[in-house]
């Protein structure tokens, strides 16, 4: 036992003295917002994470965060919104585009339609207004989707290359009212330019607009009733709809009030799609 006791005194006395210096906690006054945060013995190394910040001078995580400005390839113009390359590529097209369509653009104004009718227009729709004789004929159309669709692929081989491509016309669904001064009810006939009558010259005349459908609406009503009977002149007897032709020509809606209303939506249509281009434009360059 003495002999153990003895051993055991000697290697003690032979390890180096291990200090450990007490760490220290900062105090509740420091800017640090972790008021608990341990503090390194002094002298000691600080801890990798800290070293990469001070290395960084403080913002290598921040940088890390934030993302390089013009990293997709845009600049700013102070508006907030994304321009890329391909957005200023997109503008100089449509620059182009404008100053080509305005080079086609066949009227700066309106063309009118003769008979005396007035031209109200709202946007996309437009409104002829005439009265006669104690009756107020309105025709009303919008040029939204009235473009035809363009021919087919094969048409399209067989034209050869010197041929122009044939101008894009405006054929829009009209709709005819008719409303009496002493009577409560509107006559309402929908009108339709068929595909295979319109632009037909030389041929032996024939109504280039047809008559869809027809009914009475209450007169100075917004919203037509659907309960009303409308008459769908496909199983129309012939005679009837001839005397319904007529009635209409007699009002001045007839085969040259039909041409010119053709005239007078391409000039809007086209009229609108070149303010369109001139939007979008604006629009992609931000202005």
């Amino acid at each position: 036992m003495l002999l153990a006791r003895a051993l055991r005194a000697a290697a003690a006395a032979l390890r180096p003295p291990l200090h450990h210096p007490p760490r220290r906690l900062l105090s509740s006054s420091s800017s640090s917002p972790r008021a608990l945060l341990l503090l390194p013995p002094p002298g000691a190394a600080p801890p990798l994470a800290r070293s990469l910040w001070q290395l960084g001078g403080g913002g290598w995580r921040t940088a890390l965060l934030r993302p390089r400005r013009g990293s997709a390839g845009g600049v700013s113009c102070g508006c907030g919104g994304l321009h890329t390359e391909g957005d200023k590529a997109f503008a100089q097209f449509l620059t182009d585009e404008i100053k080509e369509e305005k080079k086609i653009q066949k009227h700066k104004s309106l063309p009118k339609v003769s008979g005396g009718w007035e031209l109200e227009v709202h946007g996309t729709e437009a409104k002829l207004v005439r009265k006669i004789a104690g009756e107020k004929i309105t025709v009303t159309f919008n040029i939204n989707n009235s473009i035809p669709p363009s021919v087919d692929d094969d048409t399209q081989e067989e034209q050869k290359p010197e041929e122009q491509e044939p101008d894009l016309t405006s054929t829009p669904n009209f709709v005819v009212e008719v409303i009496k001064d002493d009577t409560k009810q509107t006559l309402v006939l929908d009108c339709h330019f068929p595909e295979d009558e319109v632009g037909h010259e030389g041929e032996e005349e024939s109504d280039i607009f047809t008559v869809r459908e027809v009914s009475f609406q209450p007169t100075g009503e917004s919203d037509w009733k659907d309960t009303n009977y409308t008459l769908n002149t496909d199983s129309l007897d012939w005679a009837l709809y001839d005397h319904l032709m007529d009635f209409l020509a007699d009002r001045g809606v007839d085969n040259t009030f039909a041409d010119e209303l053709i005239e007078l939506s391409t000039a809007l249509e086209h009229q609108e799609y070149i303010k369109f281009l001139e939007d979008l434009k604006s629009f992609v360059k931000c202005q």
